[in-house]
């Protein structure tokens, strides 16, 4: 029988108001509605994502000549140089060893806990300063959803392997942001066969006016409240 996980993404000091250089708002206001999922018997694995990037990562924007929000930056795959996107620069954040990439005070997630349990995993992503990693499973290039780089081996997490070894079947996402990390967590998990749902009331959006169109171009996701879940 297939298994339900419950995903929580970037609960971290760094992108939580009103101390977070990346602050999204009302990320610390959906901590209590996490803690409830994280409690319950629902689900049988579950896992928090940490943002974990080094000084020099390329999404940091390098002022003045590079404006957090508003400037772009190319990514190439380091497998393939023909390979690239554009994507958007943003403040230092979540830097490893920092507060800021600490996970959010009062999120109920108990390390000793963690350590000891199989079914309970913490995943580090963006360790890579060359790549952009929204997705908690791997960079969106194809041959990271393959299998893993012997170039780029932090460019695809612990994820993707951990879901399959846990016989997960069903995923839930929640966290930080909506519209950037979730959504990419979401529809990778969908690709990769997973019956996957958000639960909104578990998340914020860095642009929460755009939120409704960002859903309307997702397909193969499931959008839920967490009261459907636990009841």
């Amino acid at each position: 029988m297939s298994r339900v996980a419950l995903i929580v993404v970037d609960m971290q000091n760094d992108f939580c108001p009103p101390d977070g250089s990346l602050g999204v708002t009302g990320g610390r206001d959906i901590v209590p509605t996490i803690n409830l999922l994280l409690k319950s018997s629902k689900f049988d694995v579950k896992i928090a994502t940490k943002d974990w990037h080094p000084a020099d990562h390329i999404s940091f924007a390098k002022p003045p000549e590079q404006k957090p929000f508003e400037s772009f930056t190319t990514i190439v795959n380091p497998d393939d140089a023909s390979q690239t996107y554009e994507t958007r620069l943003w403040p230092v954040h979540c830097v490893q060893g920092t507060k800021g990439a600490e996970l959010v005070a009062g999120l109920d997630v108990d390390m000793g806990k963690v350590e000891k349990d199989a079914d309970w995993k913490i995943i580090e992503k963006g360790q890579d300063s060359r790549v952009e990693m929204y997705s908690a499973f791997y960079a969106p290039f194809d041959n990271l959803r393959q299998g893993p780089s012997t170039i780029a081996p932090f460019a695809r997490s612990a994820l993707p392997d951990y879901l399959k070894e846990r016989s997960v079947g069903t995923v839930y996402v929640v966290g930080l942001a909506a519209d950037y990390c979730v959504k990419a967590t979401a529809e990778d998990a969908a690709k990769e066969g997973y019956r996957t749902f958000i639960i909104e009331d578990a998340t914020k959006a860095v642009d929460p006016s755009g939120w409704p169109g960002v859903k309307a171009g997702m397909t193969g996701i499931g959008f839920v409240e967490c009261k459907d879940v636990l009841n």
